[in-house]
C-alpha cells in the first residue's frame, strides 16, 4: 500500500489527503492516530500532542442526549463537575462547621472551582451550543436522544466534539460526506482559523480549494507532496510531470548518441579505452524517472429506455408529515422531459423525502402523476446498505441481471473497475468506494428515462466523481439529483429547486446561479438576512466603505468582547447560587425574592446568549 513514504506535519498545515478510493487514505489516517500497525519506518511525535480523529463508521452509548453526548469532549470539566457535586452534596449534608474536614472541603472547593474556571468551565456549554448549531442542529434537538437521529446527524455530533476538543492534530475522514451546502460552508470556516494541524480525506474539490494549504496525493505506493491547494497541486504536478518527461526525453537522446559511440570504438583497438571510458560514463548518469500516475477510472453511460411523454412528472398539493413533524406542505411541482433539477437545502427540510414520494417509496398527501412511458430509476442516498454483503460482487450483479442483460455482467463489471479476482470478492469487504461503484454498475441493469439520485457521490473519489458527472451530463432523459457537492452540482443542473420551511423555492440556472440569487457566500446570512439587512448592504465596496466596515467590525468585535464577559460574570454568579442553595437551602430560600431574581438572571443569560449569536453573525457578514 504505501513503499517508504515521508513527510512532516507542521502547525498550521491544512493538508488535503487525496487519492483513489483503496489507495490507503482512511489506513494512513489510522496509522497517524495510532490505532493501526505499519510494517517499517517510524513516526515520531511530541509526548504530549493530542489528536482527534473522526472517523467513517461511529458508535455511540445509547441514552445520550444530543448535549450530554457533545459534552463528552470535556471529560476534564466533567470530572471537575462531579467532583464538585460531590463536595456540595457533602457540605449540604454536614452540620461540624468547625471542623478541620468540613474546613478542608471548602478549601477543595475553592480549589476544583479555580481549576474549573482555567479549563473554561463557565464557557464550554455556550460553545457547544454554537458549535452544534453551526453544524445544523435546532435548539429543540439538543434533548432528543442521539439514537432517535440518522448516522449522517450522529456523525454531525462526533465532529462538534472533535471541534471542541481543540486538539494539536484533527484527522478528518469524508467530514462533508453528511453535511448540507450550509454546514458545509460553516466547517470551511472554521477549519481556515483552526490552530493546530489539520488533515482532511474528502472527495469535494471546492471544500479542499477552500480550507486546505496543502495537498498530499497518495499514488501507486508512493506520495507527492505541494503546498499548494488541491486545483493548484494538480496544475504544478501536471507541470511538473512535463518537465520531467521532457528532461527524460533530453536525456535519452544522450544516452542513445554515447551508445552508438560506444559500438563505433568498440571495433577499433585504438579506440577501446575510449569506448570503455564512455561506458563507465553511461553507468554513472542518474536515470531520470516520470511520476507514474493511476489513470485507471471506471466507464459509464447512461442509456435511455424509450422517450417518455413531455411531462414526466406532475406533482399537486404533495404534504408529508412523519408523526407531529410535518416535512412537506402543500408542494406543486412539474418536472418536464430531460429536464435536469438540483435539490438543495438544509438536511430534514425534505429533499429526500420528496425523492422518495417521486420514486413510490414513501406515502404521502396530495397527487403524484407519473408521465406517459416513465420509466424511473433511484439510487438511494444509503444506496449501498442495500446490497447483501454475503454475496459477491459477480452474483450480485447476476441476481440483479435479466436474461438480456445476464450475459453483459463481466463488461459492465469491468467498466466500473471490477476486473480479474475482484468480481470474486464478497460485498462486505469493499470500501464505501467500491460500494457505490458497484450500485451505480447494478443501476445500468435496469431500463430508465427518468434518474432521481439521492447524494451519489459520497466516497466516491474526485476522479471517479468527475465520470459520473460527464455521464449525467450527457444523459439524454430527466435527472433529480439531490446533492450538497457544489463543484459535482456545477454546469450539471439547469434548475434548483431549495427546499425550506415545508416548501420548494425554483431558480432557473445552476448552483451557482443560485448562491449568486441568494446573494450568499454561505448560506447562514440567509437565516437572519432580514434582522441584518438594515445595518450590512450586500454589494460592491468602495475604499470609503471598506474604511466604513474595518470600523463597524471594530466596534462589534468590542461590543462582543463585552457581552461575553458580561456572560462569564453571570455564569459564575449562577454558579456561586447553586453552591450557596446546596450549602445553606433553607437560608437562601427564606429570602422571598429568591426565585424571581434567580430566574430574572437566567433570562438575562439567555438575552445575552441571544445578542452574542447576533453580533457574531453581523461580523461574519460584513467580513
Amino acid at each position: 500500500m504505501f513503499e517508504k513514504i515521508a513527510f512532516q506535519l507542521n502547525a498550521g498545515d491544512r493538508v488535503g489527503l487525496v487519492g483513489k478510493n483503496g489507495a490507503g487514505k482512511s489506513t494512513l489516517l489510522r496509522i497517524i492516530a495510532g490505532e493501526q500497525e505499519y510494517d517499517g519506518g517510524s513516526i515520531a511525535a511530541d509526548k504530549e500532542i493530542s489528536i482527534g480523529f473522526l472517523k467513517q463508521d461511529i458508535d455511540f452509548t445509547k441514552g445520550h442526549t444530543v448535549l450530554e453526548e457533545a459534552y463528552q469532549a470535556f471529560k476534564e470539566i466533567k470530572n471537575l463537575e462531579k467532583q464538585l457535586d460531590e463536595i456540595n452534596s457533602q457540605l449540604a449534608e454536614r452540620t461540624d462547621y468547625e471542623s478541620d474536614s468540613y474546613h478542608q472541603l471548602m478549601v477543595d472547593i475553592n480549589e476544583i472551582q479555580h481549576q474549573y474556571e482555567i479549563h473554561g468551565g463557565y464557557n464550554y456549554q455556550g460553545e457547544t451550543e454554537r458549535i452544534l448549531q453551526g453544524l445544523g442542529f435546532l435548539r429543540e434537538d439538543f434533548n432528543k436522544i442521539t439514537e432517535t437521529f440518522s448516522g449522517g446527524w450522529r456523525m454531525r455530533i462526533e465532529l462538534a466534539k472533535l471541534l471542541l476538543q481543540n486538539n494539536d492534530v484533527l484527522l478528518l475522514d469524508e467530514p462533508t460526506n453528511h453535511l448540507d451546502i450550509e454546514s458545509i460552508l460553516w466547517l470551511e470556516e472554521f477549519l481556515k482559523n483552526y490552530s493546530g494541524v489539520v488533515v482532511i480525506v474528502s472527495h469535494d474539490k471546492m471544500f479542499l480549494d477552500n480550507v486546505t494549504n496543502r495537498t498530499i496525493e497518495i499514488s501507486l505506493g508512493k506520495i507527492y507532496d505541494y503546498n499548494k491547494p488541491y486545483s493548484k497541486y494538480l496544475i504544478q504536478r501536471a507541470e511538473l510531470r512535463e518537465q520531467q518527461l521532457a528532461s527524460q526525453k533530453n536525456q535519452q537522446k544522450q544516452i542513445e548518441q554515447t551508445e552508438k559511440l560506444i559500438e563505433k570504438f568498440r571495433a577499433k583497438a585504438s579506440k577501446a579505452t575510449m569506448a570503455q571510458s564512455l561506458i563507465k560514463k553511461l553507468d554513472r548518469i542518474d536515470r531520470i524517472e516520470v511520476d507514474e500516475d493511476d489513470n485507471s477510472v471506471m466507464s459509464l453511460h447512461f442509456p435511455v429506455s424509450i422517450t417518455p411523454g413531455k411531462v414526466a412528472i406532475e406533482a399537486t398539493h404533495i404534504s408529508k408529515n412523519y408523526g407531529d413533524n410535518k416535512v412537506l406542505q402543500d408542494i406543486d411541482l412539474m418536472v418536464e422531459r430531460n429536464s435536469k433539477i438540483a435539490f438543495v437545502g438544509q438536511n430534514g427540510q425534505g429533499k429526500s423525502t420528496l425523492a422518495k414520494i417521486i420514486v413510490g417509496e414513501v406515502e404521502h398527501g396530495g397527487t403524484l402523476k407519473l408521465g406517459h412511458n416513465v420509466e424511473i430509476a433511484y439510487f438511494a442516498q444509503n444506496q449501498a446498505d442495500y446490497l447483501d454483503g454475503s454475496k459477491t460482487v459477480l452474483d450480485t450483479m447476476i441476481d440483479a441481471a435479466n436474461e438480456k442483460n445476464r450475459s453483459k455482467v463481466r463488461d459492465i463489471l469491468g467498466a466500473f473497475l471490477f476486473r480479474g479476482e475482484e468480481v470474486d470478492k464478497y460485498v462486505r469487504v469493499l470500501s464505501g468506494g467500491e460500494r457505490n461503484r458497484l450500485a451505480l454498475a447494478k443501476l445500468l441493469l435496469q431500463p430508465f428515462n427518468v434518474l432521481v439520485m439521492d447524494e451519489p457521490t459520497n466516497h466516491l473519489d474526485i476522479k471517479s466523481k468527475n465520470v459520473l458527472k460527464s455521464a449525467l451530463k450527457k444523459f439524454e432523459g430527466t435527472l433529480l439529483l439531490v446533492s450538497h457537492d457544489r463543484d459535482f452540482l456545477q454546469g450539471l443542473c439547469d434548475k434548483v429547486y431549495e427546499f425550506k420551511d415545508r416548501k420548494i423555492k425554483e431558480y432557473l440556472g445552476d448552483i451557482d446561479f443560485f448562491l449568486e440569487q441568494r446573494n450568499l457566500q454561505n448560506m447562514r446570512e440567509a437565516e437572519m438576512r432580514s434582522e441584518i439587512r438594515s445595518e450590512v448592504k450586500t454589494k460592491e465596496v468602495s475604499g470609503k466603505q471598506s474604511y466604513e466596515n474595518q470600523k463597524k467590525i471594530k466596534s462589534l468585535t468590542n461590543k462582543l468582547s463585552k457581552i461575553e464577559s458580561k456572560i462569564g460574570i453571570i455564569e459564575k454568579k449562577i454558579k456561586t447560587i447553586d453552591v450557596e442553595l446546596a450549602v445553606n437551602y433553607d437560608t437562601t430560600i427564606s429570602d422571598p425574592n429568591f426565585f424571581d431574581n434567580y430566574q430574572r438572571i437566567k433570562k438575562d443569560l439567555e438575552r445575552l446568549m441571544e445578542e452574542w449569536e447576533k453580533v457574531t453573525l453581523e461580523i461574519e457578514v460584513i467580513s
